[in-house]
């Protein structure tokens, strides 16, 4: 009877969880440069010590574990702004950033504008790293980016042909693979690495990637969930009742 109550608690267990998972990517159907997260499962049998020191494989329950999430790296869609320092990656690539702590995080995030101390932040205000490091921009000015992410200031009153490039934006583009979700909601490697810089990365200025969760399709996917949730929980209550039912006939026959 407890093989039935292992599955369907550690099943239920799992559906919660990954409806939380669906609900944050329902929140973030407006964030911009959004990744949806993914829920991956596996089953996990449990066996005694006596088992696997002898090789036994007669499993007589089995757990339902959350295997290591991931998250949907395709691209939104790319929307114009017309904000000179909002950029978007166009295909696949990362913007770097200087994290909270210090540390390189990326993100999809373009949505960037100049801070009180003249450097190029995001909309967390965290600084945006250039190959040259955090990037500054000359007060007054009047900011362009380029597709390969070259930052230019021209001048208030200058005329156009004294445009002054200021640095490129750090554009990275490792592996989808090696790249995991931080708390923070940065990306980073998942072996610590520093990725280098990609040439090849390609941006739109004056636009915003948007999020790439489809929200009809996570609200058919919190619905589904919800059924799978319940379905483990009358799984629970037929265990139950099946172990009062053979009680009941024990103290009979007793």
């Amino acid at each position: 009877m407890d093989r039935l109550i292992y599955t369907a608690m550690t099943g239920a267990s799992q559906a919660l969880e990954e409806q939380a998972t669906i609900a944050n990517n329902l929140a973030n159907t407006s964030t911009t440069g959004f990744k949806a997260q993914l829920s991956a499962y596996r089953a996990v049998p449990l066996k005694t010590q006596d088992q696997i020191a002898t090789n036994n494989n007669d499993v007589t329950r089995t757990f339902v574990l959350t295997s290591t999430p991931v998250a949907d790296y395709s691209s939104g869609i790319i929307t114009q702004t017309g904000n000179p320092t909002d950029v978007a990656i166009q295909g696949s690539g990362w913007f770097a950033v200087q994290a909270a702590d210090g540390s390189e995080g990326y993100t999809r995030n373009g949505t960037f504008h100049v801070d009180e101390n003249g450097q190029l932040v995001t909309s967390q205000n965290l600084v945006v790293e250039g190959n040259q490091g955090p990037i500054s921009i000359p007060p007054g000015g009047t900011l362009h980016i380029g597709s390969d992410g070259t930052v230019s200031v021209l001048g208030a009153g200058d005329p156009p042909n004294t445009i002054a490039v200021v640095d490129r934006l750090k554009l990275v583009n490792p592996a989808n693979s090696l790249m995991g979700r931080s708390d923070d909601g940065l990306f980073r490697t998942t072996d610590g690495s520093t990725p280098d810089v990609d040439p090849t990365v390609q941006v739109v200025g004056g636009a915003v990637e948007t999020s790439n969760v489809n929200p009809v399709e996570a609200m058919v996917s919190m619905i589904a969930n919800g059924r799978q949730f319940e379905m483990q929980m009358k799984l629970l209550q037929t265990a139950d009742s099946n172990e009062q039912s053979a009680n009941a006939l024990l103290n009979f026959s007793s």
